[in-house]
């Protein structure tokens, strides 16, 4: 499966993105240790990234869990992830969870991937609600979900611990496969 939009194409991730991820994270520490130190945490080594990269196939292949790479067609360089997580197949429901590389962001990469993952989501996955959980303070994820016709839902309290810090309030935005 490859979804291609402009110069940038998505993809589930596969073993031999190990070596990018690891650089990926690596080149991009700074933005992803508040919201992403699990992911950030499990590739500061290629071996590490290996390992990851092996769970995360698994969990795709066990529906638990979907991550995907962006990347740009003429390099291959990966740009950036996007996970749909958080599944509840009962409610059929899934969460955005996303990260672009400094140099890629502001280019509207994020929104067209996630306008286009929405889609993959609802369906190919049959997912009927997509949630995006963002800090009040992050005004390029929140433009993202607004850009992909998410709705601000609710304030989620201390819905959200980043390592070293006390827990913080998240903003919900939902979006839906049919209108409620």
């Amino acid at each position: 499966m490859q979804l291609n939009f402009g110069n940038f194409y998505i993809k589930p991730i596969q073993i031999k993105d190990a070596w990018s991820l690891c650089n990926f994270i690596v080149s991009n520490e700074d933005r992803l240790k508040r919201y992403f130190s699990k992911t950030l945490e499990q590739n500061l080594t290629p071996t590490l990234s290996n390992i990851f990269v092996e769970k995360k196939i698994k969990q795709f292949n066990l529906k638990e869990e979907f991550l995907f790479t962006i990347k740009e067609n003429e390099t291959n360089q990966l740009v950036g992830l996007v996970y749909i997580k958080e599944l509840n197949w009962t409610k059929k429901q899934g969460e955005f969870a996303y990260c672009i590389d400094y140099s890629f962001e502001d280019k509207g990469i994020t929104t067209h991937a996630i306008k286009i993952l929405s889609d993959y989501a609802f369906d190919e996955i049959g997912l009927k609600t997509l949630q995006i959980i963002v800090y009040k303070t992050n005004i390029a994820s929140i433009k993202v979900a607004e850009n992909c016709n998410f709705i601000r839902k609710r304030t989620l309290e201390n819905e959200f611990t980043p390592s070293g810090e006390k827990a913080i309030d998240m903003e919900l935005y939902e979006l839906y496969s049919e209108i409620e």
